[in-house]
């Protein structure tokens, strides 16, 4: 979103600082898949086998399960994409020449036995019948193999050149939980919603590729490769590029994940590795991994401090990050976003960035696994939860950090950058504050016409709600009360009332007033 240009004249002028469901009957459901996927890099296809554990945690007797087909997202111009893009006369990402994409080939079978599918208005999900009832406590196997055309990159997912972004690209089971069944399809204003549990996935490519992907590489040969050029690129004395010793020949490599809700990767040729390791505690390591463009951003060689430093903040803050791996991948350039978080992997797309600025992307595309990652809400119903929160912390991490905020860049004049960060951030917040943005926090991501008023309200005016519950609590209290948040609701579906609950519990303050802030128009403090 190009916010930069409507907020930074704002700053210009002084202005003065601002004063500002239990979770005992929760349930959820389970999946834990196994797929098998082979990349052809000349007809930019995916040919793959999946098989998903479905264990069925609700009280409920279930007789189909809808799966997302993403890929049917980018078949032709009639899809929920195309037209939500074509709707947004300020976005220059258009479905216009691009290659189609699509997935085919599907054959579902339940426990081995052949299931019927329904069709839905949107392309990008079906029902799969059950052939018998699944019974609360039990669980199917439910397989089908798959092919997937992939599209230019215009969106999440797809190719450019011999770069891939596979992502969304397997038949994915949609959220069943309180509220029922969440199958809807796939929008590029509008992310997602699944559920946890555990991926091996075997990725087959030519040997030339290098990948990065969520999860930990259990292929060691590749995995001590890695890291022995990752850590001679990341002294930045030379630049070792990935030399394969089987040229023409194909590889696999195995990944596994637990307690994640998604799964992508990325693969090039001119990738340049960096690595180093990450030290949280005494017995906690994490491997640190980037991805860089051969000829990207010269800012690109910071980045794996970038990654390290944002998990260290976060880690102080919310909570620890739990996984063994944390990567960032430089992608090529994307019309309108400055990255995309996975669980364990990101793509940032900002090859104009300077040191500052790619800092902030990575940290907060880094810091999405606390805020989309570890707490898996409805992104599709309460994006603020998500990306706002999320705004919040990388908003006090540019502050404590560098005196900035990238909404506004080099706008910031000198006598700001010099205040203490508490004055700072006043400052900062009393601008945003000011800035129109007219819809309710609680909008979800559908009820927008276009990026700008989703990204004003949805990242900006839910990162100045969190600052008036900062000053209304004292931020040591909000930093209690988001850690238990994290900790109480880590790998499970929270909303914005187990938010609410939680610090109230913490705060011991009734927070209806602040709450019902989520659903004001306009300015929330004048």
């Amino acid at each position: 979103m190009n916010l930069k240009r409507k907020i930074a004249p704002l700053l210009i002028a002084a202005l003065p600082s601002v004063g500002f469901s239990q979770v005992n009957d929760y349930w959820q459901q389970e999946v834990n898949y196994n797929i098998q996927v082979a990349l052809n890099d000349k007809q930019h296809s995916l040919k793959g086998d999946l098989s998903v554990d479905y264990i069925n945690h609700s009280p409920d007797t279930l007789t189909y399960i809808w799966f997302h087909l993403w890929p049917n997202a980018y078949k032709n111009k009639n899809t929920a994409l195309a037209r939500q893009l074509a709707a947004d006369k300020s976005s220059d990402k258009k479905v216009t020449e691009t290659e189609p994409g699509y997935i085919d080939s599907l054959r579902f079978t339940i426990n081995g036995q052949a299931a019927v599918t329904q069709s839905d208005s949107n392309i990008d999900v079906v029902k799969v019948v059950l052939p018998q009832p699944l019974l609360p406590g039990k669980q199917v196997t439910i397989s089908t193999p798959f092919y997937v055309k992939l599209p230019n990159y215009y969106s999440r997912s797809g190719y450019s050149g011999q770069q891939f972004m596979i992502c969304q690209w397997y038949p994915k089971p949609a959220v069943y939980d309180r509220t029922g069944w969440h199958a809807f399809p796939y929008l590029d204003q509008g992310e997602f919603y699944s559920e946890y549990g555990s991926f091996k996935v075997n990725i087959t490519l030519p040997s030339e590729y290098v990948v990065g992907a969520t999860g930990t590489l259990q292929t060691l040969s590749e995995l001590n490769k890695y890291k022995q050029i990752g850590i001679e690129n990341n002294k930045g004395i030379k630049t070792v590029p990935y030399k394969t010793a089987t040229p023409g020949k194909l590889k696999t490599l195995q990944y596994t994940g637990d307690r994640i809700h998604d799964f992508a990767w990325f693969a090039g040729k001119d990738f340049i590795i960096r690595y180093d390791t990450l030290q949280l505690t005494e017995r906690d390591t994490v491997n640190v991994f980037s991805y860089g463009q051969s000829a990207g951003n010269k800012t690109w060689k910071n980045s794996v401090n970038y990654i390290k430093d944002a998990v260290r903040h976060y880690s102080k803050w919310i909570g620890q990050y739990p996984y063994p791996v944390v990567q960032a991948v430089e992608g090529p350039k994307n019309l309108s976003s400055g990255g995309m978080e996975y669980p364990m992997i990101t793509l940032i797309t900002s090859p104009n960035a300077k040191e500052e600025e790619m800092d902030a992307v990575i940290t907060h595309e880094v810091g999405h696994n606390w805020f989309m990652g570890i707490l898996g809400t409805n992104e599709r119903d309460f994006p603020w939860m998500d990306e706002g929160i999320n705004t919040y912390f990388q908003f006090r991490y540019e502050a404590e950090k560098y005196r900035t905020n990238s909404l506004f860049g080099s706008m910031i004049p000198r006598d700001v950058k010099e205040l203490d960060v508490a004055a700072f951030q006043a400052r900062i917040y009393e601008v945003l504050n000011s800035i129109p943005a007219d819809q309710p926090i609680s909008t979800g991501s559908t009820g927008f016409s276009n990026k700008d008023e989703y990204g004003l309200v949805i990242y900006v005016k839910t990162a100045v709600w969190l600052y008036i519950l900062e000053n209304v609590l004292g931020r040591d209290v909000l930093d209690k009360g988001l850690q238990a948040y994290f900790a109480n609701w880590q790998y499970k579906h929270p909303t914005p009332e187990d938010l609410k609950k939680e610090l109230e519990k913490v705060s011991g303050k009734n927070l209806d007033e602040y709450f019902a802030l989520l659903n004001k128009e306009g300015k929330l403090v004048k």
